[in-house]
């Protein structure tokens, strides 16, 4: 490939080389590669496959090692020059804000406290509750099929009851599926907390549809190794609708709430508390 360097540059450097050497095309990494991918896949395939593979690979420690001993291999690129313009459409320099105390810019400037997050995480936790129970309500008559179902999650497969028998009211079940429920729901928000100050201008977009679809697509993704009597009664439908119930719900809550200014520029001394400014007395006044 050859080197393109700025038509200026080319001019105002008479003696500018109009050739450069650089490393030989090999193809012996690639080799190595497939050598090593071959020798763990025959881990669970057959010995053949291995012995296969643990050949490429000593074939592709060789041919590279010769690539580069006792010489090394290397090809002539001619330099191109081009012409490179720089232009640009906006009439106005967009800034990156900086604190009024620092030198250098912090992103983000400042950020929502873990109090936002919980906060969002509990109020997104309602609607989808209710979504949930509406969901049993509809499909079995019961609002008590989506909490066992949620709670079955962690139960081993003896302990919990047969399908026919997830419409009725079961104690341990309730308090797992509150538990999971509510300490999800907290995580999620306090997460909620920490990415939307990156979004400043469609913060929703990520909390009430990014978040939420690639958090489903995941848990479809891998429900049929984690439990699949569980992942075969799931209605994603309403699954998704829950989801995006929650990221919207908690999204508004959580960019309602004020903002602290981030603690990241902070000397560590100060925001462990070992110095406080204006509380402890300064050095050299006496005290000791």
């Amino acid at each position: 490939m050859a080197t393109l360097l700025p038509m200026e540059h080319i001019e105002k450097s008479s003696c500018a080389p109009r050739e450069i050497e650089v490393p030989a095309s090999t193809a012996w990494p690639f080799v190595l590669a497939l050598g090593f991918t071959l020798m763990f896949a025959g881990l669970l395939t057959s010995a053949s496959v291995s012995i296969l593979g643990t050949v490429l690979a000593l074939a592709g420690c060789v041919g590279w090692f010769r690539e580069v001993f006792p010489h090394e291999h290397e090809e002539v690129v001619p330099i191109v020059p081009e012409e490179i313009r720089v232009s640009t459409v906006r009439r106005v320099v967009e800034r990156i804000p900086i604190a009024p105390d620092q030198v250098r810019a912090w992103l983000p400037v400042e950020t929502y406290p873990i109090s936002a997050g919980v906060k969002g995480g509990l109020a997104g936790s309602v609607p989808m509750a209710v979504l949930a129970c509406l969901y049993g309500l509809l499909k079995t008559g019961s609002i008590w099929y989506p909490i066992n179902l949620l709670a079955a999650v962690v139960y081993a497969p003896s302990e919990v009851p047969p399908i026919s028998q997830l419409n009725s009211f079961h104690p341990g079940l309730f308090f797992m599926a509150a538990l999971l429920h509510l300490v999800t729901s907290i995580l999620v928000g306090l997460l909620y907390g920490a990415m939307l100050p990156m979004f400043a201008r469609h913060p929703i977009l990520l909390g009430g549809v990014i978040a939420p679809v690639l958090w489903s697509g995941l848990l479809y993704s891998i429900m049929g190794i984690l439990n699949p009597v569980l992942g075969s009664h799931i209605d994603w439908v309403w699954f998704m609708a829950s989801q995006f119930a929650f990221g919207i719900v908690a999204g508004l809550v959580v960019t309602r709430q004020s903002r602290v200014r981030t603690r990241e520029n902070l000397p560590f001394a100060l925001r462990a508390g070992i110095e406080a400014p204006g509380i402890m007395p300064p050095r050299g006044s006496g005290e000791k």
